[in-house]
């Protein structure tokens, strides 16, 4: 997460990421691999002699922005008994932000008390059962039957599949 804070403060070279993280090279090297393989950034060649690449956020890498910015606001709430060591602040005015999860469309702040979790197309069974479970405990109704029932189903399957093995 660090390498990818320091991407989007402008940080593309390997020498960059090295001295700002005071990280040995075959670590960095791994985790600029890892997170390249997985689509964060795009190496892009900036000398032919030697060999060296600058590292491009993705669009992927770019949409991460968000859950890091508000991973830095939760650190800074909850864990920063020393003090605040990096603040997320307007670019302009350089005020200070109190950073919170807004629906693009709407406006409305999200949170627990009026966002749900709902079921996509790549569902499978027990996120579907889990799903009506959890809806059913919003409308006050038990589900703890069919819960139980396949919860007891679940693990008969794998006591089956460790047997078999």
């Amino acid at each position: 997460m660090l390498i990818l804070r320091d991407a989007y403060q402008g940080f593309t070279r390997f020498e960059q990421f090295q001295v700002s993280l005071d990280i040995a090279p075959n670590i960095l090297t791994r985790r600029l691999n890892a997170l390249t393989e997985a689509g964060f950034f795009k190496k892009k060649a900036y000398s032919q002699r030697p060999l060296r690449f600058e590292y491009v956020l993705t669009e992927k890498g770019w949409d991460f922005w968000g859950v890091l910015a508000m991973f830095a606001e939760y650190g800074n709430r909850h864990f920063a008994e020393a003090g605040v060591a990096s603040r997320l602040v307007d670019a302009r005015t350089r005020k200070s932000l109190d950073a919170i999860l807004v629906d693009r469309r709407s406006g409305q702040t999200l949170g627990p008390e009026n966002v749900a979790f709902a079921t996509g197309p790549g569902a499978d069974a027990i996120t579907k059962l889990r799903a009506r479970y959890l809806e059913m405990r919003r409308q006050g109704l038990e589900g703890k039957g069919e819960w139980d029932a396949s919860a007891a189903a679940q693990k008969a399957s794998k006591l089956r599949s460790l047997r078999r093995r």
